[in-house]
């Protein structure tokens, strides 16, 4: 891959489970030019020094100054953690800095879809929902959508693995969401390659709202499971009986992030599924993969060479309108995701033949699948 942007890739959160993940994988594509960063500067070049790194930065979120400071010689950020609104993006792309957000968060999404004008006129690439869910989730949803031959309704099923340590961002963001309103829809069962018949709720995750624009699909919704049936029946359970409206102050939320926290039952496997449909047919594209923490790096980490390759035009962009990241679930594979990427037209499943692995809405007309693992 030729790089057309040389300048120094700044990863904010880079010694966290995810940033660090990326913060690796980056070095060994671009020696030299990935600079950790992060509240602790001490924990920041503690990652430097390993990846070969000549620098690391302090940046406090809360301290504006040190962002700016930091941003002198960067081309590209990587947004690691959950600022939680869009002053990251707009100190980025007011200056001519692209941006790859990790963020799940719809408030932080939706502010930073709103700068598109101002990455345009700066000459700044964004690219937002950059993770497993939203991320993954939004390119299975495209290529369910584009095999449909355009869906009037998606599903997506999120299944992830309770055993894993998740960063304190994403027990948040997991709290906010069983604790909050609940959304429309009931619960359905899914098959899931290698999980079997899935029972997932619906959850608030910010890629059924995306979708519905990016597709103009009008009815899309995302539900949710742990692999642990116990503890996804007894989570569930409790808040259709009202039991987690105790927690909606800022003191039960932070209580039951602590118990998430603490308490690891299952494993690190996780499962995505997007289902389509138009009239009568159903097009279902599933991704098996272990350690979220991990995929979600290696997702940012693509997605950031593609920016720093020019394959990103000026602009603020969600995933799955990136055309040049459609193929981004089996480059997973060939970087060391893990990943198991499987394609079922019309309940059926039946080796597609395309050598890439790659469908498009011409590639079949009859049940058909496609399946990668690596090595």
């Amino acid at each position: 891959m030729t790089l057309v942007n040389v300048r120094d890739v700044l990863v904010i959160g880079g010694y966290g489970a995810v940033g660090s993940v990326v913060c690796e994988r980056l070095a060994e594509a671009i020696p030299g030019r990935v600079v950790p960063a992060g509240r602790n500067l001490d924990a920041a070049e503690a990652l430097a020094r390993p990846i070969g790194s000549p620098r690391a930065v302090r940046v406090d979120l809360a301290d504006p100054a040190t962002l700016v400071a930091a941003l002198d010689g960067v081309g590209l950020v990587v947004l690691a953690v959950e600022p939680g609104d869009d002053r990251v993006a707009r100190a980025c792309l007011a200056r001519g800095v692209s941006l790859v957000d990790v963020s799940a968060s719809r408030e932080q999404l939706e502010a930073t879809e709103a700068l598109d004008e101002v990455a345009r006129d700066a000459g700044a690439a964004a690219v937002l929902s950059v993770g497993v869910a939203p991320g993954l989730t939004n390119l299975l949803a495209r290529r369910a959508h584009d095999l449909v031959g355009g869906a009037q309704e998606i599903d997506v099923a999120v299944v992830l693995g309770g055993g894993e340590a998740h960063g304190a961002d994403a027990i948040r963001w997991t709290v906010d969401g069983l604790v909050g309103p609940q959304p429309d829809g009931g619960a359905r069962q899914v098959l899931l390659p290698g999980l079997g018949r899935r029972t997932v709720h619906p959850f608030d995750f910010s890629d059924q709202h995306t979708l519905r624009r990016t597709l103009d699909v009008p009815h899309v919704t995302t539900r949710f499971a742990l692999d642990s049936r116990l503890l996804t029946a007894s989570v569930f359970g409790a808040r259709r009986a009202g039991g987690l409206r105790a927690f909606r102050g800022g003191r039960g939320r932070r209580a039951l992030a602590s118990v998430f926290a603490a308490v690891h039952v299952g494993g690190d496997r996780f499962a995505l599924a997007a289902t389509a449909r138009h009239g009568d047919r159903e097009v279902q594209v599933s991704l098996v993969a272990s350690g979220q923490g991990r995929v979600t790096g290696l997702v940012a980490a693509e997605v950031a060479l593609s920016v720093l390759a020019g394959h990103v035009a000026p602009g603020v962009r969600h995933v799955e309108q990136v055309d040049g990241l459609a193929d981004l679930p089996e480059r997973l594979v060939a970087a060391g995701g893990e990943a198991a990427v499987e394609v079922f037209v019309d309940g059926g499943a039946q080796p597609s033949g395309a050598e890439s692995g790659c469908l498009s809405p011409s590639s079949s007309t009859r049940p058909a699948a496609w399946s990668a693992s690596a090595p």
